[in-house]
């Protein structure tokens, strides 16, 4: 069973995945110079919105793996990657094709090579400064060279079984990310570089963000070779969502100051961390997060990778045409910015995004 299929049938995560896209719409706003004063609370954090992601992706893809491996059935690789290329594939062309023949549609002036966008290679080599158009395009990267590299770390470890060795490596993986980028930030906060340093070498790249794919692999390998533990604290999902909240709070105190030192050795664990308890919560049938749909989140979940990948361009659109007319309209200019974003988004969807997932039916 796919990953999305696993989320449709889990309101949690379906409410987890709109809360995650629509967060990440409201950060971007400033593009547009922000949606006012009132939503400046909401906006300022919003960029948690991607790490989000990355807890649900490691939790649903990584189990796409590590189930057949904890019954000890080797995980077919070619279904694996035939899922992700037409999951990812089709939208993601489509999008950046319109970026590369239009430029009235990009949300800034410069673009990186078209070459580094479809080899997955642009949070590694960008110069955000001239180059910020579809630089979002970054998490896209990191979220395939999780899929490329690990189907074989798991492959490895599943040889010979051993909790110790899987707990080593969640060591160096976690202690590696806090050394390395506490080193990185001590280096670039001495010199100085002349060049948005903190996105380029912190923020974007793929080492240095595997903190919440790496939350969502540990419930998934929990899942899959601990049912009997993960049933038993299902029985307390709302203690769980709650506790979420509360590091929730705690990792947003570390990043009250985003691109210091604080937030960016040790904040981003202790966000993963939290969300990592909320997506626990969200992936049971009862409680706070999981105990009813709500509507429309289950359709605004199934665009959420439609709505990330064109939310940007068209807030600079909508800027183009009637910003004068939305300024300072505060709920209504974000109504506008956002329905028409919703628009594109369904577009894309419905137009690219599923007939290739009907192509990959044929595959599999």
């Amino acid at each position: 069973m796919s990953a999305q299929a696993r989320g449709a049938q889990l309101p949690g995560l379906d409410l987890l995945r709109a809360i995650a896209v629509l967060w990440t719409m409201q950060f971007h706003g400033f593009i547009v110079g922000g949606l006012g004063p009132n939503w400046r609370w909401l906006e300022r954090y919003g960029w948690m919105g991607v790490d989000l992601f990355f807890v649900l992706s490691g939790f649903l893809i990584g189990g796409q793996l590590l189930r057949p491996l904890a019954k000890g059935v080797a995980p077919s690789l070619r279904d694996f990657y035939l899922k992700r290329v037409f999951r990812i594939l089709p939208a993601f062309w489509a999008v950046l094709a319109v970026y590369l023949l239009w430029p009235g549609f990009r949300e800034a002036p410069g673009m990186e090579p078209w070459w580094k966008f479809a080899l997955f290679f642009v949070n590694l080599d960008i110069n955000y400064a001239a180059n910020a158009a579809f630089s979002h395009a970054w998490s896209l990267c990191v979220e395939e060279h999780f899929y490329l590299l690990f189907p074989a770390l798991a492959l490895l470890l599943a040889r010979k079984p051993s909790a110790i060795k899987f707990w080593v490596v969640c060591l160096v993986v976690l202690l590696g990310g806090i050394a390395l980028r506490t080193g990185v930030w001590l280096h670039d906060d001495a010199t100085q570089p002349q060049r948005p340093w903190f996105v380029e070498d912190i923020y974007y790249p793929t080492w240095n963000r595997l903190d919440g794919l790496l939350s969502g692999v540990m419930l998934a390998a929990w899942q899959a070779y601990r049912p009997a533990a993960w049933a038993r604290a299902a029985q307390h999902a709302n203690r769980f969502a709650l506790a979420g909240i509360a590091v929730l709070a705690l990792a947003m105190w570390l990043f009250r100051d985003r691109v210091g030192l604080l937030g960016n050795s040790i904040g981003w664990p202790v966000l993963s961390l939290a969300l990592a308890l909320l997506v626990f919560a969200g992936a049971q049938t009862h409680g706070i997060l999981g105990s009813r749909k709500l509507p429309g989140v289950a359709w605004i979940a199934t665009i959420s990778y439609s709505l990330y990948l064109v939310h940007k361009p068209v807030y600079a659109l909508v800027q183009a045409h009637w910003g004068a007319l939305l300024e300072g309209r505060g709920v209504l200019a974000w109504a506008a910015y956002g329905a028409v974003s919703l628009l594109a988004a369904a577009l894309l969807h419905y137009m690219v995004e599923r007939p290739g997932l009907r192509l990959r039916g044929r595959f599999l």
